[in-house]
């Protein structure tokens, strides 16, 4: 997906699905009768809100970017693809999800369960200043363990790093996603209606959060590998074999060939000139 498709993509996915779900869920609470429902004259606010400002600005801001340079890497890549050897278990990607997404929701747990208890209990909260470094700090964590598990799997010869990083700092959603049940059970509400609302907004919860964090591990790897890759130097020959060192020559049977200072011909190593 380039171009054009992919802004639409980002201007109409996840706004969509929101959308969607809230319609889902504010049918619902209509149903019942609750005072939480939100009349049809709000949704068609939230709905020109959507199209008139937040995906002409997506478009507009995705105008600015095709007009930037081109992200350049460091070094060049091989036009053909190379084979990717097999993996060890601990380098496959569930193994790295269910790890570099409880080492974040561990950190943020109890943060989270005040945050959810002001939202369904009615709790008050105001440590808002201890909220936002909890935030960073969870965002750091997400890139630090991007980047680990990137060099773990660099390390593997596997160079399909994109996506990867992307699913490991955005594997945090999934435990959020698998830690409502255990909060649902605690509020001891057992309607249907009051499963469909809470379930849909822990949902969106978790799609946000894997997109936001995903994000960050996704360009905390990309400056990461720049950085990596960058680093390699790559000598000259005539420099080098002026310093008195020859390079190495593997001919097409996998003999190793050392240059002739006589006639300057290419001979196998150890055989007599």
């Amino acid at each position: 997906m380039e171009g054009h498709g992919a802004t639409a993509f980002t201007a109409f996915c996840f706004p969509g699905i929101t959308f969607g779900l809230f319609v889902v869920m504010n049918v619902v609470a209509l149903s019942q009768g609750s005072s939480y429902a939100v009349p049809p004259t709000t949704t068609a606010v939230l709905l020109l809100l959507w199209f008139c400002i937040l995906a002409p600005l997506t478009f507009f801001g995705a105008y600015l970017g095709y007009k930037q340079d081109v992200i350049e890497f460091p070094v060049a890549t091989n036009s053909v693809p190379r084979e990717i050897p097999v993996q060890h278990c601990l380098r496959s990607l569930p193994f790295h999800l269910a790890i570099s997404g409880i080492i974040p929701f561990l950190f943020c747990y109890v943060e989270l369960y005040f945050i959810m208890a002001s939202v369904w209990m009615g709790q008050y909260y105001y440590v808002f200043g201890h909220l936002l470094l909890q935030f960073s700090l969870v965002m750091v964590i997400c890139g630090g363990t991007a980047i680990l598990f990137n060099y773990v799997q660099l390390g593997g010869e596997n160079y399909h790093w994109w996506w990867r990083s992307f699913l490991n700092a955005g594997s945090i959603s999934i435990w959020v996603l698998l830690y409502s049940p255990a909060y649902f059970l605690e509020l001891e509400a057992f309607s249907i209606a009051s499963g469909i609302i809470f379930f849909g907004v822990m949902a969106v919860v978790s799609l946000g959060v894997f997109l936001l964090a995903g994000s960050v591990g996704l360009l905390a790897c990309l400056c990461f590998n720049k950085i990596l890759f960058g680093s390699i130097v790559v000598g000259d020959c005539s420099t080098e074999r002026q310093a008195g060192t020859e390079q190495p020559i593997i001919d097409e049977n996998g003999d190793l060939l050392l240059e002739d200072e006589t006639d300057g011909s290419n001979v196998p190593a150890g055989v007599p000139v």
